[in-house]
């Protein structure tokens, strides 16, 4: 069951200075919003740039050279937050905080927009990330959740049952379960005739995973028609799958790929084997070389650490709690 899903990399992926390949929208993404004046203020404080919002992830690119740009999926996202930040382009200003943590790295962005007076940059991201974070049903494998109501499969938006099979047995265990199996063009669920709440939904997504499942259906003509079956709605998803990220500006944002403009070849031999460091300008704290001077802080009594900008000691207690 292998399928253009198993490529799916747009939502679990910190990228940097990807390729305009990559920056289209793959099947099933979609631009939700456009934002224009938009600093780069961590990695590239000074330019203006493009910031592109969808419903896997958020890009970035400079405006003066597209091919200078950075794709942060959301699953990769840890906190959202809004502090001060100094920006070459707007000075000290309310900018748009993310921590992420990728490949075991923890990256930070800032995102300053240059138009005074506009909550827009905040209010688009953050609504969608909690769209992101709120659908995880249409692309995570859940045991043992509320699937079933009245022995009726509690449908998602969107999603439609298009079979139910009686007589399926789940071979976790030694001795098997009963249950009954509901295929809709979103998932696989299962749950146990005598214990509902012992079930598991298995999304589209998460086929041709690591995580193998057993289910048994007798006679074998059933077994052929069930897998016939979810083998064409898994064909149908992956051509067009449903993320389940619904969230809707008033005003609809270009294509993508009309937004986007492919840079032409510089005239310029790169070494292959030559590694880029455009991401450690984005390490958690990366830009500390050495200890910042020490300062008398009133607060603690005592000589502390000076604290980047944009941090207090209040906040800091905050995340410690």
């Amino acid at each position: 069951m292998a399928s253009v899903l198993d490529a799916l990399w747009e939502d679990r992926d910190v990228r940097f200075d990807i390729t305009a390949q990559q920056m289209k929208t793959r099947p099933g993404e979609v631009l939700i919003d456009c934002l224009d004046s938009i600093e780069d203020t961590k990695g590239n404080n000074g330019d203006r740039g493009r910031l592109l919002v969808t419903n896997l992830r958020i890009i970035w690119h400079s405006l003066a050279l597209p091919r200078v740009n950075l794709s942060v999926g959301y699953n990769t996202i840890i906190n959202i937050t809004t502090r001060t930040a100094n920006s070459k382009l707007r000075g000290q200003t309310e900018a748009l905080y993310i921590l992420t943590k990728s490949n075991n790295t923890r990256f930070e962005f800032i995102f300053t927009n240059v138009v005074p007076g506009s909550p827009r940059l905040f209010t688009s991201v953050i609504a969608v990330h909690r769209a992101y974070e709120t659908s995880k049903m249409y692309r995570d494998l859940k045991l043992r959740a509320a699937l079933i109501q009245n022995k009726q499969l509690r449908l998602l938006p969107r999603e439609q049952v298009y079979d139910k099979i009686n007589g399926v047995w789940n071979l976790s265990s030694d001795q098997g379960n009963l249950g009954t199996f509901f295929i809709t063009n979103v998932r696989i669920v299962w749950h146990a005739n005598m214990n509902e709440s012992f079930n598991v939904s298995i999304p589209y997504l998460q086929i041709s995973g690591g995580y193998v499942l057993g289910f048994k259906i007798d006679p074998v003509d059933k077994l052929q028609d069930a897998l016939k079956e979810i083998n064409s709605l898994h064909k149908v998803y992956s051509a067009n799958p449903i993320f389940g990220v619904d969230y809707e500006m008033e005003e609809k944002p270009q294509p993508l790929e009309e937004l986007t403009v492919e840079q032409p070849p510089d005239d310029v031999e790169i070494e292959p084997d030559e590694q880029t460091d455009a991401f450690t300008a984005y390490f958690a704290d990366g830009s500390k070389q050495q200890d910042r001077e020490p300062v008398f802080s009133e607060e603690l009594g005592l000589a502390i650490e000076k604290l980047k900008d944009g941090f207090t000691l209040q906040g800091l207690w905050e995340v410690m709690g």
